[in-house]
């Protein structure tokens, strides 16, 4: 019995480490300078899982976040701007600025589907807890 809760804790944790890599990912989406100021776009977040055999029992494994890393392959976009403080000063691609190569709409979706998964594990949690209140009952 809590074993599964402990396994749909393990999920709603690593679920929220995902929802706020997406967060960083939106909110720096117009980014176009690293934290020493160089003109550098933010690279995007991904968060990678991996079992937890050390969460459950009984053959059940939970979750756990194996890395947040940062795609440094990501291509920026490049959008001519040539008053922008970061446009590129000279070359062929004098008066671009490069923005993290952030696609919305993947970001979106990725929301959506960890606050479904966050979901499904609230309702495992909440049935688990059902279980064991009438388990209680029973016996009392």
């Amino acid at each position: 019995m809590f074993s599964a809760l402990d396994v749909s804790t393990s999920a709603l944790v690593a679920q929220r480490v995902r929802m706020t890599a997406i967060s960083s990912n939106i909110a720096n989406i117009s980014t176009t300078h690293n934290e020493q100021g160089e003109p550098v776009p933010y690279q995007p977040r991904y968060v990678v899982f991996e079992a937890d055999p050390s969460v459950g029992s009984h053959g059940a494994a939970g979750v756990r976040v194996a890395e947040v890393g940062i795609d440094a392959e990501a291509e920026p976009r490049y959008k001519y701007e040539p008053g922008h403080p970061d446009a590129i000063k000279s070359g062929p691609m004098k008066g671009y600025v490069a923005y993290p190569g952030i696609d919305m709409m993947t970001e979106f979706t990725d929301a959506l589907e960890a606050a479904r998964a966050y979901e499904a594990n609230l309702g495992s949690i909440e049935i688990a807890k059902d279980m064991a209140q009438q388990t209680l009952r029973i016996l009392a």
